[in-house]
């Protein structure tokens, strides 16, 4: 059975933040929406970082770091590859398309690699052209550590396990801007480094890891270097 999420979250009055929602979506729609194809993980927090530090202090913050499964820092070492203890234990984050998950396609779970919580089913992932694997919606085992609304809006808020407390990625409240995808109905971009997951088929194959390479990116034609004709003679 799936871990219920637990009630950590101390409420604050956030209504400076909601009245800021109405410019802020205004800010992106001109701003951000033509460069929706060349998005980076964190291009809206370069952008609108200051708006975000002003309103901080209207944040719901997660009370308490206790976790169900817990381990000494060379357990997980010897437990975890190089790759996925960067992400999970030490806050990392992996190159875009650098895992395998990036472009997975088919039906089933996407678990932690750390301790096999279900974090994310395949109907809800997406391709946001952003390199790493994106879902509009998260599972119960998913903990967001802020509630606040200007900076999940605008930044992004971290997203850790909540069975072992592994750093996962970020969530965005960008959706608005992947029309004809499940972001787009959910308002959310669950932004989320492979290598910190395994995907389980719905068909009973093969696990896949997401600490494998992904699949080399093709440039466009225009990119690719021009080709040398060899003279004869």
């Amino acid at each position: 059975s799936h871990p219920r999420l637990h009630p950590r979250y101390k409420m604050r009055p956030a209504s400076f933040c909601l009245s800021l929602q109405p410019v802020v979506l205004l800010l992106l729609s001109v701003t951000v929406s033509p460069l929706r194809q060349n998005l980076s993980r964190r291009s809206l927090a370069q952008v609108f970082l200051p708006l975000v530090t002003s309103v901080a202090s209207a944040s719901a913050e997660i009370s308490g770091t206790k976790y169900p499964v817990t381990k000494t820092e060379r357990e997980w070492q010897y437990v975890l590859s190089g790759q996925q203890y960067n992400i999970l234990r030490k806050g990392g984050t992996e190159p875009p398309y650098s895992s395998i998950l990036e472009s997975e396609k088919r039906l089933g779970t996407f678990v932690c690699a750390g301790c096999r919580n279900p974090l994310f089913e395949s109907s809800a992932k997406f391709n946001s052209n952003t390199g790493w694997p994106s879902f509009a919606i998260a599972l119960e085992g998913v903990e967001v550590t802020s509630s606040n609304p200007a900076k999940q809006l605008l930044t992004g808020v971290e997203l850790k396990c909540d069975k072992c407390g592994g750093h996962l990625g970020d969530v965005f409240g960008d959706g608005f801007l992947f029309p004809g995808t499940p972001a787009a109905k959910s308002g959310k971009r669950h932004c989320i480094d492979g290598y910190a997951m395994i995907f389980l088929p719905a068909n009973g194959e093969a696990e896949v890891f997401g600490d494998l390479p992904g699949k080399k990116k093709e440039l466009p034609k225009w990119l690719e270097s021009p080709q040398i004709t060899p003279r004869n003679g």
